[in-house]
């Protein structure tokens, strides 16, 4: 299963928990689209709208002069504003209205001063947008992006020792969609949050091709270690460039390799549902998608293989399995 770094998580591949009885494979995988879905940096918003203050008036009217009488009251300045009105963040005035002394005149005492006005407080600050780290990622989760879904999870989803088999619905109204919703159930079982990604089933039906769905990388496993850059490098028979550690071994939803994941040999995850060929494109009959994954009838889906195992080491196309039943023969 896959998740698109973004949103959309390419997770893994659905794991058939080995080689099945008298048919179908009971685990698939997964990853999140375009790299996680997580967005490939989400929007942030660059800031509110802040206002910077008032209105500042920068300086009052300054009469010249006034009319002196012969012996009556003279003013030497008139009136002067010494400032004008200033805002400082409102409007705030400055002094009054000063009189000079005349002869015999009358002396105007200060005016009266305006009280400082309001202040604009600061505007409404953009919260930062949602980031995708590898791809759909969802700010404060890891880059987990990509798993094979364990065994173990698949028994406890379907309720049964045997699987799904061939019918993914999971009260969808189609294969994919419940496909999709297995994958984010089980990312969120392993890493809380992870469903707010977009998990997408690594599988093709006719109508979509698995590589199509799952966005454009990078994928990471569960532990942070990488599978893939690109889909090219996914759609290879081992995916390019991931860990050493995982490279012929791909992890489940926990990071732990599908080879032997109990340390008993007792589980065996080694073959995935794919419905795919190499390119990770629709293998090309109904029968090799289960009737694109809502039946338990009859078909031959088209299985990958997590760990090298047999003549292909292909971890989306290797071979048929023997039906879409749900079953489980450990090998």
């Amino acid at each position: 299963m896959e998740s698109s770094p973004g949103v959309e998580s390419t997770g893994g591949t659905l794991s058939s928990g080995g080689t099945t009885s008298s048919g179908g494979t009971t685990s698939f995988g997964g990853t999140t689209s375009s790299g996680g879905t997580t967005s490939s940096g989400g929007t942030t918003g660059s800031g509110g709208t802040s206002s910077s203050g008032g209105t500042t008036m920068t300086g009052g009217t300054s009469s010249a002069g006034d009319t002196t009488g012969s012996g009556g009251t003279s003013s030497s300045g008139g009136t002067t504003m010494t400032g004008g009105t200033t805002g400082t963040g409102g409007t705030s005035g400055r002094g009054g209205r000063t009189g000079r002394t005349g002869s015999g005149g009358t002396t105007a005492t200060g005016g009266t001063t305006g009280a400082a006005g309001r202040t604009g407080t600061g505007g409404s600050q953009g919260t930062g947008g949602t980031v995708g780290s590898g791809g759909s990622t969802v700010t404060g989760l890891g880059k987990f992006s990509f798993f094979v879904t364990s065994l173990a999870a698949m028994r406890r989803l379907s309720g049964s020792q045997d699987g799904f088999g061939g019918d993914l619905r999971y009260g969808e109204a189609n294969g994919l969609a419940g496909a999709d919703k297995i994958c984010t159930e089980i990312a969120e079982s392993s890493m809380a949050g992870s469903s707010a990604k977009v998990w997408r089933a690594f599988l093709s039906t006719s109508t979509v091709n698995a590589i199509d769905r799952v966005g454009a990388g990078p994928w990471y496993d569960r532990l942070g270690r990488i599978v893939a850059n690109t889909p090219a490098d996914l759609q290879a028979s081992r995916p390019v460039g991931a860990d050493r550690a995982i490279i012929n071994d791909l992890p489940n939803e926990n990071g732990v390799p599908n080879h032997n994941p109990d340390g008993t040999g007792q589980v065996d995850n080694h073959d995935t549902l794919t419905g795919s060929n190499m390119q990770g494109k629709y293998y090309g009959s109904a029968a090799s998608t289960c009737s694109d994954w809502t039946s338990t009838g009859s078909g031959s889906p088209r299985i990958g293989h997590s760990w090298p195992g047999g003549p292909s080491q292909n971890w989306s196309d290797a071979h048929n399995a023997p039906g879409c039943a749900a079953g489980v023969n450990l090998s």
